[in-house]
């Protein structure tokens, strides 16, 4: 069994795609044993508890990026994790981390990468930016997790089309339902099947 922790800083809603693969066995032999956020008043941490998965807070509050990490390490290798994923993390994953977690760390991109990438591109901004530009599609990325923010290896991929009367509203909307919450589950059994041989 491939030990997945889930990080989040938001509602969850990468989660409960990941919650419900899960209890459709659709995990690739993998099982949510830790749900990790950001932030304390999430509702995310609500749907880990209605799943009963155990959640914890790890909070960059009054803390150096050094101290954070190495809060983050410890409860990830207290729940004996093998995988990471980031869905809706809004804090970028430190060296220690990285280095520990060498290609067992995946997140998901509301683009299609390189496109709309990069620091500070997240959330609402990057849905802003894809109809500004005028692209006539747009869609996620699942990729794995470097020094580089959004830099690493491209996993799955899954296109959405742009409508003309769409804002950056309606286009995460259905971004998030037809695209990140279709291949994010898809690209975590992928990494639980093909990758278990490092775990």
């Amino acid at each position: 069994m491939t030990r997945i922790a889930v990080l989040v800083s938001g509602s969850g809603q990468g989660l409960q795609s990941l919650i419900d693969a899960q209890g459709r066995s659709q995990l690739g032999g993998g099982k949510i044993v830790a749900v990790i956020s950001s932030r304390p008043d999430v509702y995310a941490l609500k749907r880990a508890q209605s799943a009963g998965i155990p959640s914890i807070v790890v909070t960059r509050k009054g803390a150096t990026p050094e101290e954070f990490d190495f809060a983050l390490l410890q409860k990830l290798t207290a729940a004996k994790v093998d995988l990471v994923v980031l869905a809706g993390f809004l804090s970028v994953v430190g060296p220690s981390v990285l280095a520990r977690y060498t290609d067992r760390i995946v997140n998901i991109h509301p683009s299609l990468l390189p496109a709309f990438g990069g620091p500070g591109m997240y959330g609402l901004r990057v849905h802003t930016a894809a109809l500004e530009r005028g692209v006539k599609v747009t869609g996620a990325t699942v990729h794995l997790v470097n020094e580089v923010v959004d830099g690493g290896e491209i996993l799955l991929q899954k296109a959405v089309d742009v409508l003309p009367k769409d804002t950056p509203e309606t286009l995460q909307s259905r971004v998030m339902v037809q695209a990140e919450q279709v291949i994010l589950p898809q690209a975590v059994a992928m990494l639980a099947q093909e990758r278990g041989a490092f775990l």
